[in-house]
């Protein structure tokens, strides 16, 4: 079973060719069977027939008139009126050598007839292309029969197989033609949806083909309304509540500024500044990209704008990148997710080697540091919002828990993945890939 599917197309343009042509093919085959131990056969029969019972009564005639004017006259109205050059050898043989044969429909109709009117050895030659020579061993000499092929086979043969290839072929050619109307929608259906799932807007994609089809693209047009309405509920919401809780935070680091120093007040400030860090990075986490639009962007670019940040902060930092491999990004976006990552990997690891590469639709971005790395059952848990390691991280300089969920969902909404796994350096190595 395994085996007839790897067989079998992978597209539905193919699969449906394939539908449609092997119940063609099929019915073909059988006509063609049909045909030719039907109609074919009797013709060749009938045909041999006429030729036997001409050939027969030559026989006669000379049995009868051995050496008489009958059977000379005979022969020549054979030649005039029966299509046939026949001969007669006295004393002649059957040559010792046997003849060619094509083994054809004209071979078997030959073998099966002429037995049944001639009762003396017989041999033919079915070689040439025009003619079919037949030689009769008589008992006083040798019967030599010459006749035009086309008096044993018929022209309708071909006709029929002609007739029959030319329809089946203008009946596939008009079926392809179908076919790539009704899977045209389905492929556009398809290039929406993954260019929405990218984040690209199609603005000229409307349901078309067959209903259910139209159905299809009109179920993705209603979720993707949906979808654009909650999306942007949600940062008109957040655009309030960041509003809302910066200004009480900001009236605290006002009224701590105006207190006297001390242990108390410098506790509250860290308790402040800590509030802000974590209302900040999860306004950030539940903004995403925002209103951004994708545009084509070098990834070399993009690559070394942030390794340079990340060096002015101080990281050693190894960057490899093909030049002039241009991507369809949010730009700002990308950028902070691979901030975000390379920010991880140097607050853990003391060197950081960055490469890109690209394998067919596919271009690979992977950070390997040398750092403590993650254990193998938590480095999915870690991009979880809020989600700190407690051993493997510093407490002090992990962050609040939001920059892996942040590049994930970023690097996901680019129709991407981030994977997290062993770094040859000894550390960690987060992988990107990003659709080309």
């Amino acid at each position: 079973m395994n085996r007839i599917r790897r067989l079998l197309p992978r597209s539905l343009f193919g699969r449906a060719l394939l539908i449609v042509m092997v119940p063609m093919v099929l019915l073909q085959v059988v006509s063609a069977f049909v045909f030719y131990n039907r109609h074919w056969e009797d013709i060749a029969r009938r045909l041999t027939l006429g030729l036997a019972g001409d050939i027969a009564i030559i026989i006669d005639a000379l049995h009868d008139h051995p050496n008489g004017p009958e059977g000379q006259w005979l022969l020549r109205r054979a030649r005039r009126n029966f299509s046939m050059d026949a001969t007669f050898e006295p004393g002649a043989a059957l040559p010792e050598q046997p003849p060619h044969r094509a083994f054809g429909p004209i071979d078997w109709a030959l073998l099966r007839v002429l037995p049944e009117h001639i009762d003396y050895p017989f041999q033919f030659d079915t070689s040439d292309a025009e003619r079919v020579k037949i030689e009769i061993a008589l008992p006083d000499g040798l019967l030599r029969v010459v006749v035009p092929r086309k008096r044993l086979f018929s022209s309708t043969t071909y006709v029929f197989f002609g007739w029959m290839t030319g329809t089946s072929l203008i009946l596939l050619l008009f079926a392809i033609y179908l076919l790539r109307r009704q899977i045209r929608p389905i492929r556009r259906l398809a290039h929406a949806a993954d260019s929405f799932g990218k984040g690209v807007q199609v603005v000229d994609f409307k349901p078309e083909g067959a209903r259910e089809v139209r159905q299809a693209a009109n179920a993705f047009l209603r979720m993707r309304a949906r979808i654009q309405r909650q999306i942007s509920q949600r940062t008109e919401m957040l655009a309030g509540v960041s509003h809302d809780l910066r200004t009480p935070l900001t009236r605290m680091k006002l009224q701590l500024a105006m207190l006297p120093d001390g242990d108390a007040t410098r506790d509250l400030r860290t308790d402040v500044g800590e509030m802000e860090k974590m209302v900040e990075g999860y306004l950030s986490f539940a903004r995403g990209e925002g209103a951004e639009v994708p545009v084509p962007t070098r990834l070399d670019e993009v690559l070394g704008e942030v390794v340079t940040s990340a060096r002015r902060k101080g990281a050693t930092i190894e960057l490899h990148c093909a030049p002039g491999l241009v991507l369809t990004l949010r730009r700002h976006a990308v950028r902070r997710a691979l901030t975000n990552l390379i920010d991880n990997a140097a607050r853990h690891g003391s060197r950081i080697l960055v490469s890109a590469t690209t394998d067919d639709d596919l271009v690979e971005i992977t950070i390997d540091d040398d750092g403590p790395g993650i254990p193998p059952e938590q480095r999915e848990s870690v991009f979880k919002p809020f989600h700190r390691l407690d051993q493997s991280r510093n407490l002090e300089t992990g962050g609040i828990g939001l920059g892996l969920t942040i590049a994930r969902d970023v690097i996901r909404n680019h129709g991407g993945e981030v994977v997290l796994g062993p770094a040859p350096m000894g550390g960690l190595r987060a992988c990107v890939r990003l659709p080309v």
